[in-house]
């Protein structure tokens, strides 16, 4: 894989001076990227939330970096720690930024880093590669247009968070979120007031007991409740937008509506868009919210 990496970048520049933020797997290790092991290997300086972290997450790749070539950066010394990675910066040495997991400065630590390097006339080299927020959207069928609101984490006070939640409803376009597991199951009881809006829900994106469920959002409660490990893992997720007025889905809703009743959910979806020609992802929403129980996962 090493090799792999070094031939995959042999022809690439990879100046020195240069901060790298570099996105590292959201839970599966088989998400690393070629360029952000090449880059690993060759790095001057590692700068890392967690350094005993990241130190495992290398070895996984048969990576293992001298002591000298790891700080610690976090949200705690972020400005601090900046001041160093300017200084091996300025002395012409090649700085690579990752978090614990995912993209840097994406409800992680980094941003400040960024800003400080930019702000010292530095340059700053983006490693794409794992993100929550794009993995869970890409699996909500919701953001072909490409507008979405990204929210990072609700407030964790409950008046707070609940005023976030009436303005999101306000918000007609698809917005992401991101919740721990200690906080999940109040959440989804302020979400109750979202109604029929649809939700899909992401845990544990990635790994091993990945789910990924398309419900109301006045169902969401109901189902963490149906299952205890459902409550357990971190969570990504989409509020779909504000559903349009269903012009020209007059009909494709009357034959779902005749389907509905005789056949499983995701059959009469199947039958009424290529009867009717129109969406199935919008039928599919409008099918839930008609028979919300039939909210159903991908992999439970």
């Amino acid at each position: 894989m090493l090799a792999a990496a070094d031939a995959a970048c042999a022809g690439q520049d990879h100046p020195g001076g240069c901060l790298y933020v570099l996105a590292t797997p959201i839970g599966n290790l088989a998400d690393i990227g070629l360029r952000a092991l090449h880059l690993l290997q060759t790095a001057d300086v590692l700068a890392c939330e967690d350094t005993r972290h990241s130190q495992s997450l290398l070895r996984n790749y048969g990576l293992d970096k001298p002591s000298g070539s790891w700080m610690a950066l976090h949200q705690h010394n972020e400005a601090s720690a900046a001041e160093q990675v300017i200084l091996r910066l300025q002395q012409g040495q090649r700085v690579v930024y990752l978090s614990d997991a995912g993209t840097p400065g994406i409800s992680d630590p980094g941003a400040r880093l960024v800003a400080l390097v930019q702000a010292a006339g530095l340059r700053v080299m983006p490693v794409p590669g794992a993100s929550s927020v794009t993995t869970v959207l890409s699996a909500s069928g919701c953001a072909g247009d490409g507008q979405f609101v990204f929210i990072g984490f609700l407030p964790s006070k409950a008046t707070e968070r609940q005023t976030a939640v009436q303005g999101m409803s306000q918000e007609p376009r698809a917005q992401v979120f991101l919740e721990a597991p200690h906080r999940i199951e109040a959440v989804a009881k302020d979400l109750q007031v979202l109604g029929m809006r649809m939700l899909t829900v992401g845990r544990e994106l990635t790994k091993q007991f990945e789910d990924v469920a398309l419900m109301p959002a006045a169902a969401f409660s109901d189902w963490l409740k149906a299952a205890p490990q459902r409550s357990k893992g971190e969570f990504a997720l989409v509020l779909h937008p504000m559903p349009q007025e269903n012009t020209g889905l007059g009909e494709a809703e009357r034959v779902l509506d005749l389907l509905l009743p005789e056949l499983p959910t995701k059959t009469a979806v199947r039958l009424a868009a290529q009867i009717s020609g129109a969406p199935r992802n919008r039928l599919y929403e409008m099918a839930l919210q008609k028979k919300p129980d039939a909210a159903s996962s991908i992999d439970d």
